[in-house]
């Protein structure tokens, strides 16, 4: 037995996500956090789309949080595709925490999932989808005729009918209302 053996590395576990340091990424728009939010995502990394900290929010707009030790290879990833945040921030202490931009409430037989100001809500028993409301985007009332009546798995995705900030904010309403109803 060598005796070097113990001088090798053993494999580390990964670290809890409670543990990592994290930033957020702070856009012009809605339309280039979404846009940054597909790159990065399918460059693998690990992100969160959330609302903006009280301290940075100016309306309707969202951050990006990711892995602050990877934050030169993120900022790569959108220089490479001509997309640069406005700030790219540690998000350290309290004051810039993102908001989570989901509440779920149970009323029983129903469940209403909130993201953003877009509000979800379907029939546990049949999975159907019975009310749409909230934002103030022109193409709401339309997403909510093509997704009103339908079962999750049958609805049209928000992203694919819908070409504003409340259409995104639905397609999470959406996907987190699957998430809840498969637990």
């Amino acid at each position: 037995m060598s005796r070097w053996r113990f001088w090798k590395r053993r494999p580390s576990a990964p670290i809890p996500e409670s543990h990592i340091d994290l930033g957020i990424l702070v856009f012009a728009s809605t339309s280039e956090v979404i846009r940054a939010e597909k790159l990065l995502r399918d460059a693998g990394w690990t992100i969160k789309v959330m609302g903006p900290p009280p301290e940075i929010q100016s309306g309707c707009d969202l951050v990006i949080q990711f892995p602050l030790m990877n934050k030169l290879e993120v900022l790569r990833v959108l220089a490479a595709n001509r997309l640069s945040p406005l700030q790219a921030v540690p998000r350290s202490g309290p004051l810039l925490k993102p908001v989570d931009l989901f509440q779920v409430k149970d009323f029983g037989r129903y469940l209403m999932v909130r993201a953003a100001n877009m509000k979800l809500t379907v029939d546990k028993t049949t999975r159907k989808i019975v009310n749409v409301s909230g934002g103030g985007c022109p193409d709401v009332p339309y997403l909510a005729y093509k997704l009103v009546g339908r079962t999750l798995e049958d609805a049209p995705r928000p992203r694919d009918i819908g070409h504003t900030v409340c259409g995104y904010a639905l397609q999470l309403a959406l996907e987190e209302m699957e998430r809840q109803c498969s637990e």
